[in-house]
C-alpha cells in the first residue's frame, strides 16, 4: 500500500486552474451583493467571472474520484483512515480551530466568547465560508471504498446509464424538481464517478461534443444570470450550483480538454504548474485569511483597477501567488505541514 502513484501531469493542469478559479470565486464574493449599487457593467465583470469559474470545487470531486477509485491495489482500511482520510480530516480541524479564532477578532480585540459560540455552532455550520467544501468531502471517503469495488465490475456500458441517471438528477437539481434523491452525498458523489470514467477511456473522439456543451454551459451561465438578475433586481444563484447540470459539463469539458492538449505545456510553466498543484489543498485553506483585508476594504479596493475584469484576475493572480509561497513554507515545518499537505 505504500507504492506511490505516478504524476500525471493533467491531474496536476486541472489542480492548478481550480485552485485558481476558488481564489477568483472567493474575491469576487462581495462584489455579488452589490447589484444596483455598483455600476452595472461593474457587477456583469464580477459575476461574468463567477459564472465561468463554478466547476472549480466540482473538478476537484472529479480528480479525487479518478485517482482514488482506479486505485487497484488490495484494500487497507487502516492505512485508508490514516493516508487517505487523515490528510483531509487533520487539515480540517486545526484550521477550523484556526479560523474560529480569527472570527472571535472583533475591533481589534479577541472575544474568547465569540470563538466559542462559532465551534459550537461548527458541527452545523463552517467557521469560515471555504470550509464548507469539507463537509460534503469527507463523507465521499466513506463512499470511495464501497464504490470502487462496484465500479470496476460494472460493464462500461452500465457505467455510462449510471452517470446519465446522475446527469438527469443534476438537472432537477437546476430546475429544482421536488425529489428525496436530491441529496448532497448522491449529487457529488456523481463526480467521483465521472473523473473516474473520464479518466479511463481516451476521450479524444469526443472532444468536440465536449468543447460544444462545456462552452455552451458557459455561455448559458453568463447570460443566464445577467437575465436572472434583471428579473429579480438582485443577483441570482440558479445557474451557480456546484450539483446543476451545466457545472458538471463545463467541469467535464475541462477534464477532457486537459487530457487531450496538457503534455503541450512544458518547460517552467510545467514546473510551476506541478508546484501549485501539489500545494493546492494547502493553497486553499490558505487563502481566505489573505482576503480578509481586501474584504474589509469594501469594494473600493476594486475600483483601483478601474474595472472589476482587470481587478478580479489580478487580486486573483497576488493572492495565489503569496498562498503558494506561504503554503510552501508551512510544509516545511514538522507538525505544522499536516495542516497544508
Amino acid at each position: 500500500m505504500s507504492a506511490r502513484r505516478p504524476d500525471i501531469f493533467y491531474i496536476h493542469l486541472l489542480r492548478f486552474i481550480a485552485a485558481i478559479a476558488v481564489i477568483a470565486i472567493h474575491v469576487l464574493g462581495p462584489l455579488r451583493e452589490l447589484y444596483g449599487v455598483i455600476d452595472d457593467h461593474q457587477w456583469f465583470g464580477a459575476v461574468s467571472i463567477n459564472a465561468i469559474t463554478r466547476w472549480a470545487v466540482p473538478v476537484f470531486m472529479m480528480i479525487s474520484g479518478a485517482l482514488l477509485l482506479s486505485d487497484t491495489r488490495p484494500f487497507d482500511n487502516r492505512h485508508y483512515l490514516q493516508r487517505r482520510l487523515g490528510k483531509v480530516v487533520v487539515p480540517f480541524v486545526g484550521w477550523t480551530l484556526l479560523y474560529a479564532a480569527v472570527g472571535g477578532f472583533s475591533a481589534g480585540q479577541w472575544q474568547g466568547a465569540e470563538t466559542l459560540a462559532i465551534l459550537q455552532a461548527s458541527p452545523n455550520e463552517p467557521v469560515w465560508y471555504h470550509l464548507w467544501f469539507f463537509y460534503d468531502f469527507i463523507p465521499l471517503y466513506f463512499v470511495i471504498p464501497l464504490l470502487a469495488p462496484l465500479l470496476h465490475r460494472m460493464e462500461p456500458e452500465r457505467v455510462k446509464l449510471l452517470i446519465a441517471a446522475w446527469m438527469v438528477l443534476t438537472l432537477m437539481h437546476l430546475l429544482k424538481v421536488e425529489t428525496p434523491l436530491r441529496q448532497n452525498i448522491l449529487l457529488y458523489s456523481g463526480y467521483l464517478v465521472l473523473g473516474w470514467f473520464l479518466f479511463n477511456r481516451d476521450n479524444r473522439p469526443q472532444l468536440k461534443i465536449w468543447l460544444v456543451v462545456g462552452l455552451g454551459s458557459a455561455l448559458m451561465n453568463i447570460v443566464g444570470s445577467w437575465y436572472a438578475a434583471e428579473a429579480k433586481g438582485a443577483y441570482s444563484s440558479l445557474f451557480m450550483g456546484y450539483k446543476s447540470l451545466n457545472t458538471v459539463l463545463i467541469g467535464a469539458m475541462l477534464f477532457v480538454v486537459a487530457q487531450c492538449y496538457a503534455d503541450r505545456i512544458s518547460g517552467a510553466a510545467r514546473k510551476v504548474i506541478v508546484s501549485i498543484s501539489t500545494y493546492s489543498l494547502g493553497i486553499y485553506l490558505v487563502h481566505p485569511l489573505l482576503l480578509i483585508p481586501i474584504r474589509n476594504l469594501d469594494n473600493g479596493v476594486y475600483q483601483w483597477f478601474g474595472h472589476t475584469l482587470l481587478a478580479i484576475p489580478a487580486i486573483t493572480l497576488g493572492t495565489l501567488l503569496v498562498a503558494w509561497a506561504l503554503t510552501a513554507l508551512l510544509a516545511k515545518i514538522p507538525l505544522i505541514n499536516r495542516l497544508v499537505p
